[in-house]
């Protein structure tokens, strides 16, 4: 069977990435690989063993193009609201709380962030299929 390993995103630079992702989901840098043109830096915490990589081609300046087909990141949390007042006094300007409700009962309750290169990532709350 197959296990998910990591999913990567290039990005331009290292330390602001790096901090942007320590600081809103407690992810630290476990290892580093330089290569002549590129450095691959792998993230994750003691949540779990799947690891964000993050990809810096070196000479790079203009921000990459996300596309139309990039969705996005989730992670998930204990407490949503708690998670989002932190993100707010950190100045990471989370989007606002949704609750979606299926057949009247919640469904999921989570808000968006944006990194510093443009990256969505969903925050939702542990609950139902989220748990």
């Amino acid at each position: 069977m197959a296990k998910m390993i990591h999913s990567m995103i290039r990005i331009l630079d290292e330390a602001r990435s790096v901090d942007f992702y320590e600081k809103a989901f407690g992810l630290a840098v476990v290892d580093r690989v330089v290569f002549p043109t590129f450095t691959l830096i792998y993230l994750r915490n003691a949540e779990t063993g799947f690891e964000l990589e993050l990809t810096v081609n070196q000479g790079r300046i203009e921000p990459y193009a996300l596309g139309e087909g990039y969705g996005h990141l989730a992670v998930s949390v204990d407490e949503l609201r708690d998670e989002h007042a932190r993100f707010t006094k950190l100045g990471l300007n989370p989007g606002k709380i949704v609750e979606l409700n299926r057949d009247g009962k919640l469904f999921a309750l989570f808000f968006f962030v944006t990194d510093p290169d443009g990256y969505k990532i969903e925050v939702i709350q542990r609950n139902g299929r989220y748990a």
